[in-house]
């Protein structure tokens, strides 16, 4: 079973032993006598990989969740060591759960789908940002300021702070910004245009419409603008209610038959 040293050997103190353990489980065949070795490694290491999940406690992710993600490069580090190489393990095991990590956090903690080039550019930018911020005094670091900083052109730097916005979104039930009443962001969303669905049939009908006789344009609209009843028309324009009825009929037909032939034709 593994056993501890103290840190003379490595650089922390709950480091473990383990070189003769790993170059037994490389000469193991594969069988339950491995297996129990491979996983006492990785009890072993454990420690460490929490260690390094801690490091990332702070960027929105569970720790308990963080904790199982560094566990799993762990695993991959323990499988894929080669205690030939003359490497300690400890030092292809950090950046192989760091990477694990980090992966884990481009791949699945962006709300929205970034590209692997923009997210990288974030980064650049967030750091290059934190480093700036502590040289300039009463102000946030300019574009151009971080472009030089880091070898970015200007336009790649305002697309690394725009994807910064990408990395969480806030709930539609999220209370509005000084709102104080209950307001959430989902009551700020527009919803659809009911007069949308009338537009294609009012461009459909303005030709036709235009081609009626002067007065039964204006009992159209009278009817149909000015929402007045037929028989408000009738004493309008010294007509009978049942003319007017007529006269709607015929002309309402008549631009419909008119409207289906157009429609037929094309």
């Amino acid at each position: 079973m593994p056993s501890r040293t103290g840190a003379k050997t490595h650089p922390h103190h709950d480091a473990p032993d383990t070189v003769e353990d790993f170059r037994r489980l490389a000469a193991l065949p594969e069988g339950p006598e491995r297996d129990a070795l491979r996983d006492a490694l990785v009890r072993a290491w454990l420690p460490m990989a929490h260690r390094l999940a801690g490091r990332f406690r702070s960027r929105g992710e569970s720790y308990d969740d963080l904790c199982q993600v560094g566990a799993l490069g762990l695993v991959k580090a323990v499988d894929r060591y080669d205690p030939d190489l003359g490497n300690a393990f400890e030092s292809y095991a950090v950046p192989t759960v760091t990477g694990e990590i980090k992966r884990h956090f481009r791949d699945h903690m962006w709300t929205l789908h970034v590209p692997r080039r923009v997210q990288e550019l974030r980064n650049r930018v967030r750091h290059a940002s934190q480093d700036l911020s502590q040289t300039v005094q009463g102000r946030s670091p300019t574009v151009a300021e971080i472009a030089e900083c880091t070898g970015l052109t200007e336009d790649e730097v305002r697309t690394g702070q725009s994807a910064a916005e990408s990395f969480s979104a806030l709930s539609l039930d999220a209370e509005m910004p000084g709102s104080g009443d209950g307001w959430s962001l989902g009551d700020a969303l527009g919803g659809p245009d009911p007069a949308l669905d009338t537009v294609v049939d009012r461009e459909a009908v303005k030709d036709r419409l235009a081609e009626l006789p002067e007065r039964e344009r204006a009992i159209l609209y009278m009817r149909f603008f000015d929402d007045m009843t037929q028989n408000s028309i009738a004493q309008e324009l010294g007509l009978s209610q049942m003319h007017v009825s007529r006269l709607i009929s015929r002309s309402c037909g008549r631009v419909r038959d008119q409207v289906m032939g157009d429609t037929g034709d094309a």
